[in-house]
């Protein structure tokens, strides 16, 4: 195994240690840019819950990547040959073929988002009962599974928590933990074991080919199913490229068949991994494929549309096939690295190493002043879009649950992550946000904590509005105003 290391598709002459953009703009949308007055207007209307701002007071989008990554040229000339029709449509065909050549699984089934398949799967094979061990969840992974009755648990290793870490594959399971798991509920209890490609809640760190073969053969020894979200598989297979030897000269195809290969079930959400709206879940497995078929018709739509329209499914199939282009692939690893080693060496606590996805600030770290039942990761985003302009995406004690007591669970870790979708921000947009960033870092004793105003029962992150503990927020403004003046 190598150590980390930027791999330089372009070194500059001066020295630079820069992410090169490999795609040049051709179409624009404009951004807003609203002053510090009117994002505390837009804060205290939406709660100070980033999900229920509008884009209209948001400068940068890093909420997420899910249907953000921007679109290529061939991908919207695609949409334009679009078969319209409700059964039988050549898109689809064209759709189900590429799946076909990039996964080598020959039975698929179209659904309108990722969510959608963890539905179907979760009610297909998942009993009350049962367990179901994984890397780490997803918020409506862990719901899908919970509501019909299973229990997740997370089997992660000693290393995936570290915030500040040079392991290059911090989202492997932990083989010992599955043994473990298997011998204490019984493989009757267990449906499927789940592996998450780049896992999105502990920073979008990658799992090894190394930890997945390991994984596969303690499945096969047991007879279990694995099940893999490939949502953002590009990026975790990218990242096995960069850092596992074996495979430094290996084609993304290549890796990703792989992956594929040891995996009986995969489903993944369009949104992210072919940069289109939609979803798709295949086997090889014809009695799998048959649990789940008679329930997209039920729950999306007919087998070859799956609840998305024609022309999103054209853009899928060629967005699927640019995902196995590194210059693609690697665009939005690189910016992460390059913007996680520049606040990294400012002090500000960050995520390490960068992964795949986005940014993710330590906000424990951060707000050390709070304790966590006043949501730390939920305040930074509140003061950092306050700011900035900038909306990005509380993962911490606000996403978790509440105990059948009424308490919060706490959450492993309190992270504010700052999404990059592919080819959308320019070096001079992450070049704000470091400036942004830093400045709030040097006035973080300013910022207070959150509470609950209106909590709703499921996925309450989503829809729930919180308020300032105390007039923090004021308190910011008014700083704000002291060292910039009139500026934006």
């Amino acid at each position: 195994m190598s150590e980390i290391s930027s791999k330089e598709m372009v070194k500059f002459y001066a020295g630079n240690a820069l992410p090169l953009e490999l795609h040049k703009v051709r179409v624009v949308q404009k951004l807003h840019l609203q002053p510090i007055e009117q994002r505390y207007r837009a804060l205290q209307e939406a709660g100070y819950n980033s999900f229920l701002l509008t884009t209209q007071d948001t400068y940068l989008d890093m909420l997420t990547d899910s249907g953000c990554n921007a679109m290529s040229d061939r991908q919207t000339a695609a949409m334009m040959l679009a078969d319209d029709a409700y059964a039988g449509s050549q898109s689809y065909l064209r759709l189900e073929q590429r799946v076909q050549d990039i996964f080598g699984t020959k039975l698929v089934l179209p659904v309108h988002q990722g969510r959608a398949a963890e539905n179907i799967i979760s009610q297909a094979f998942v009993r009350k009962g049962d367990h179901i061990p994984m890397n780490y969840h997803f918020t409506t992974t862990k719901a899908h599974i919970e509501i019909n009755g299973g229990t997740l648990h997370e089997i992660f290793t000693d290393e995936a928590l570290k915030i500040k870490s040079s392991h290059p594959f911090k989202g492997n399971i932990d083989i010992n933990k599955l043994k473990n798991i298997i011998e204490t509920y019984g493989v009757e209890k267990i449906p499927f074991i789940r592996l998450e490609a780049s896992t999105n809640l502990i920073g979008g760190q990658p799992f090894s080919m190394k930890n997945m073969r390991e994984v596969r053969s303690i499945a096969d020894e047991h007879g279990l199913m694995i099940v893999l979200d490939a949502s953002l598989i590009g990026e975790n297979a990218y990242f096995i490229k960069q850092r596992e030897d074996e495979y430094k000269n290996a084609e993304i195809s290549t890796i990703l068949r792989e992956m594929a290969d040891l995996s009986d079930l995969i489903y993944f959400s369009a949104r992210k991994l072919s940069s289109s709206r939609g979803g798709i879940i295949c086997t090889n497995d014809e009695g799998i494929y048959d649990k789940m078929r008679d329930m997209v018709p039920l729950f999306e739509g007919f087998l070859t549309y799956g609840g998305m329209s024609v022309r999103e499914i054209e853009a899928m199939a060629v967005g699927l096939e640019e995902t196995l282009d590194d210059q693609m692939i690697c665009q939005s690893p690189s910016f992460i690295e390059y913007f996680v080693e520049k606040i990294d060496e400012l002090g500000i606590p960050v995520v390490t190493p960068g992964g795949g996805l986005g940014a993710h600030v330590d906000a424990k770290g951060f707000l050390s002043h709070l304790p966590q039942e006043q949501y730390p990761a939920g305040a930074l985003v509140a003061a950092f879009y306050l700011a900035s302009g900038i909306r990005g995406m509380e993962r911490g004690t606000i996403s978790s649950v509440r105990d059948e007591t009424g308490n919060d669970i706490l959450a492993d870790i309190e992270l504010m992550r700052l999404a990059f979708p592919r080819r959308v921000f320019t070096l001079s947009q992450i070049e704000y946000t470091i400036d942004r960033l830093r400045w709030l870092y040097d006035n973080r004793h300013l910022v207070g904590g959150l509470e609950w105003d209106a909590e709703p029962r499921l996925l309450r992150f989503f829809l729930g509005k919180l308020k300032p503990i105390g007039d923090w927020p004021q308190k910011l403004m008014e700083k704000f105003r002291n060292d910039f003046g009139d500026s934006l």
